[in-house]
């Protein structure tokens, strides 16, 4: 299908005209990052800033369709949730390609930095509060119905003041069904909830009965993480951890943190899944370990002292926002366009 000139319309993407991206006025840069089945590069759309995430469309019919189904649920998911916490949706295309568009943020993913700092650890007070940034967007997301099933570091971006954290990459997340079966092993092992790993392998699509609880063990992980800035289930590899965690009950240890931050990890790691607190519950927690443990100069924002969680906060700085700090000079930025402008031509050819 198609409008006649090779891209399809709002009507036929079923996406809302707002979000529909016209591919020509995208100027495409260097690579920044690259997943299984998807490419990032930053780049420029109307004179924003942007990041550009290209899905590869697979070989097979089948892969195709999967790929294609996974790209429509993600656009579908970020442009009807809005948090500052969240990575801001520009818009999308998928015609010559598909295509996600979403600001671009400069401090790189919370991997990347925590990997920078080793061996030295966070302090605790930024640790907490970049806890709690990832906690309010995983909250928005359950409000919604939406389960994220694949929070981890390398999903998790800064800002270019590297003040806040914000979660990204929707390619797995999915809405939370009480009766429909949802696929197993989806994520990564090392931060995989126990219930979505099994001992026999699974035949390919085979479904399994979870919930949005098993991103509250992810969450737990990720927390750990940040904390004593170690991988997680060191010295192991990612399945030998998903294995331990999910037969053996294992856990990294939590013995050296303070109580009440290691009743935090603890609960959102419990086996039983519906033991593990709600992100509701988790930013209580983690707000009444800061306002018992706060000094008198916080070495993290104010802001992160509030209990206000609306779903709809104040949109997070755009992209506008983030364009001083890498605009050196105009002429890099045109030169980019001239040497950039024909990677959509070239795809839209090609395909």
């Amino acid at each position: 299908m198609g409008s006649g000139n090779g891209f399809y319309s709002a009507e036929e993407f079923n996406l809302d005209a707002k979000w529909l991206l016209d591919p020509k006025l995208l100027f495409v840069g260097p690579k920044i990052g690259e997943g299984a089945h998807a490419k990032v590069y930053e780049g420029k759309y109307k004179n924003q800033n942007v990041a550009i995430k290209v899905v590869d469309k697979g070989d097979t019919p089948e892969e195709i369709a999967k790929r294609e189904g996974r790209f429509a649920r993600e656009v579908e998911m970020l442009s009807r949730v809005q948090h500052r916490n969240l990575v801001k949706f520009i818009g999308a295309c998928n015609k010559p390609v598909m295509v996600i568009v979403t600001e671009l943020l400069l401090g790189g993913t919370l991997r990347k930095y925590l990997l920078s700092m080793r061996p030295r650890c966070l302090d605790m007070g930024v640790a907490i509060g970049f806890a709690l940034d990832i906690a309010r967007a995983m909250e928005c997301l359950h409000s919604h119905g939406i389960i994220h099933r694949d929070l981890k570091p390398e999903n998790l971006l800064l800002t270019a003041d590297r003040k806040t954290v914000k979660l990204a990459d929707f390619g797995l997340a999915r809405e939370e069904s009480l009766t429909e079966m949802m696929t197993a092993e989806t994520g990564t092992y090392r931060w995989m909830a126990p219930e979505l790993y099994s001992t026999v392998t699974l035949r390919h699509g085979e479904k399994k009965h979870y919930n949005h609880k098993v991103d509250a063990y992810s969450f737990a992980i990720v927390l750990w993480e940040l904390i004593h800035n170690k991988l997680p289930f060191e010295g192991m590899s990612n399945l030998q951890a998903a294995y331990a965690a999910a037969f053996k009950n294992m856990r990294p240890s939590a013995e050296n943190l303070p109580e009440d931050l290691a009743l935090i990890v603890t609960s959102c790691w419990e086996e039983d899944a519906n033991t593990r607190p709600n992100f509701s519950q988790i930013i209580q927690m983690l707000l009444h370990y800061l306002s018992t443990n706060s000094s008198p100069e916080p070495a993290i924002p104010v802001r992160i002292f509030t209990s206000k969680n609306a779903v709809l906060p104040p949109e997070s700085p755009g992209t506008s926002t983030l364009m001083g700090v890498r605009d050196d000079s105009e002429t890099s930025i045109s030169q980019m366009e001239n040497k950039q402008r024909s990677f959509f031509f070239c795809f839209y050819k090609c395909y």
